[in-house]
């Protein structure tokens, strides 16, 4: 009997993962240009990972009778990898917008604007 309500918990966490997961794909397909595009996707997966981790240790824990943990290293590594690919992203797209030259905000107070090096020249 205590199996049963384990795959329900289960089954609940996996759904609700896909779901958040299903939403994140419509924000993808719906917001407007590249920037407002990445934050559905990073925060999604990272909420989607801790709940698929929840489902893995409730599933392993019940079924061989003592806590498994070893998921979370799995779960912990993808939750800091995830917003940081994403800030690299944002700042690798935001450096090529600005070096084609579109009108985006200037770069934060005091700092300069890093002129691109001439990489021919540098070879001198």
């Amino acid at each position: 009997m205590n199996i049963v309500w384990t795959e329900v918990v289960v089954a609940a966490l996996l759904l609700a993962s896909g779901g958040i997961v299903l939403t994140a794909a419509l924000g993808l397909w719906r917001l407007p240009d590249f920037f407002a595009r990445m934050h559905a996707p990073a925060l999604a997966s990272t909420l989607a990972t801790w709940l698929v981790g929840a489902a893995t240790i409730v599933h392993f824990s019940i079924r061989e009778g003592q806590l498994s943990l070893h998921v979370w290293l799995a779960v912990v590594l993808l939750s800091i990898t995830a917003p940081v690919t994403t800030m690299v992203l944002a700042r690798a797209a935001l450096f090529r917008r600005r070096h084609a030259g579109d009108d985006l905000p200037p770069p934060l107070a005091g700092e300069l604007p890093r002129q691109p090096r001439d990489l021919d020249a540098a070879d001198d």
